[in-house]
């Protein structure tokens, strides 16, 4: 029995598409792992014994001017430090002792770890005006800063930033670099690949790692470490403080969102409908009723008349002598005894005797009128008549 000659082009045919299929699951698992990196966030770089400096070199310190630096210094294998007479130091100088040279393994260990992050997310343009969240970034020459980068952690305290750099860092005069919501110091990385400038008066955030050297303009300053791998450190009147990482959460951003939405929305439903009903209502009608109608009528009748009564009859008698009868008599007559208000009374008769005594002669009997003469028959009396 003779095969039909198109059988082999089938069978082709069917492994061609089993062949395609396979391919597209493959590619598409490799789409899937691409997509699932691409959701890794930075991590911390590790810094070893590189967490206590603050300047490490491999090829000297030098210093211009009054510079203040809060953390450890050395350098190795160049052990050379030049004006440390104007350097206020709160920590330790190694120089090139065992704690910088062990301190230099840590850091060719750090740099390695941070040039190698990824995904990375492209940065071809200055860094100057962008507000960026945790990540890493990555240029593929030089990188450069004129303004303020503001760096986001959205809250987390934990949220680490890595920069790649793959010539150059350079910061114009006057830059800053800012940390909001809770975004921290210790978690900012600078990798770059020759050297790093800080210019003048740029106020710095984080840990930079340069393969070559690192030089500090005058007045900038810095909250991270300047460590440089195979060059020098140079310095101008800067101030730099270690950075130290905060394990409590950030108080601003979670403070913010979680307390107003649920204060406000229960707070303010509850508490206004119900004071303000019940307690507007109840109070204001029974208050202003029964307080002014019992107020005003029984106080003005009973007060009115028991005390006009009482008060005047005492009051007006003792200042009106003149109509009282009873009150004149007892004063008038102390003070008017002359006075003869009544009759006349009846005439005294002296008796002189006229003979001797004890004889009983009424024969010389005169009468002496005492009073006013105003009756005629006293004056027959007088005259003698027996």
């Amino acid at each position: 029995m003779k095969l039909p000659t198109y059988a082999p082009t089938l069978g082709r045919l069917r492994l061609s598409v089993l062949a395609v299929s396979a391919a597209l699951v493959v590619s598409a698992g490799g789409l899937l792992v691409t997509g699932g990196d691409a959701q890794a966030a930075a991590v911390a770089v590790p810094l070893g014994t590189d967490e206590s400096f603050v300047v490490l070199a491999g090829a000297g310190i030098t210093n211009t001017g009054p510079t203040v630096l809060t953390g450890d210094i050395g350098s190795f294998p160049n052990p050379a430090i030049t004006g440390t007479g104007t350097m206020t130091i709160t920590g330790t100088n190694h120089a090139g002792d065992n704690v910088t040279q062990e301190a230099k393994k840590d850091l060719v260990t750090a740099y390695n770890v941070a040039a190698g992050e990824s995904p990375p997310t492209p940065i071809t343009d200055d860094l100057g005006g962008k507000t960026l969240t945790q990540g890493v970034y990555n240029s593929a020459s030089s990188m450069g800063l004129t303004g303020a980068l503001t760096l986001n952690a959205e809250g987390d305290a934990g949220a680490v930033f890595v920069f790649q750099a793959g010539s150059t860092l350079t910061t114009a005069s006057s830059s800053s670099v800012v940390l909001t919501n809770g975004a921290q110091a210790c978690n900012v990385f600078w990798q770059v690949g020759s050297s790093a400038t800080i210019g003048t008066a740029t106020q710095f955030r984080g840990t930079v790692l340069a393969l070559a050297s690192i030089t500090m303009n005058t007045g900038a300053t810095a909250v991270g470490r300047m460590l440089a791998r195979n060059g020098s450190v140079t310095l101008d009147t800067n101030t730099l403080t270690k950075p130290t990482c905060s394990t409590t959460p950030p108080t601003t951003p979670p403070t913010t969102p979680p307390t107003t939405p649920p204060t406000t929305p229960p707070t303010t439903p509850p508490t206004t409908p119900p004071t303000t009903p019940p307690t507007t209502p109840p109070t204001t009608p029974p208050t202003t009723p029964p307080t002014t109608p019992p107020t005003t009528p029984p106080t003005t009748p009973p007060t009115t008349p028991p005390t006009t009564p009482p008060t005047t009859p005492p009051t007006t008698p003792p200042t009106t002598p003149p109509t009282t009868p009873p009150t004149t008599p007892p004063t008038t007559p102390p003070t008017t005894p002359p006075v003869p208000t009544v009759s006349p009374r009846p005439p005294q008769v002296t008796r002189t005797p006229g003979g001797p005594v004890g004889t009983g002669d009424a024969s010389g009997l005169s009468i002496l009128l005492v009073g006013p003469p105003t009756f005629p028959w006293f004056w027959g009396i007088v005259a003698g008549t027996p």
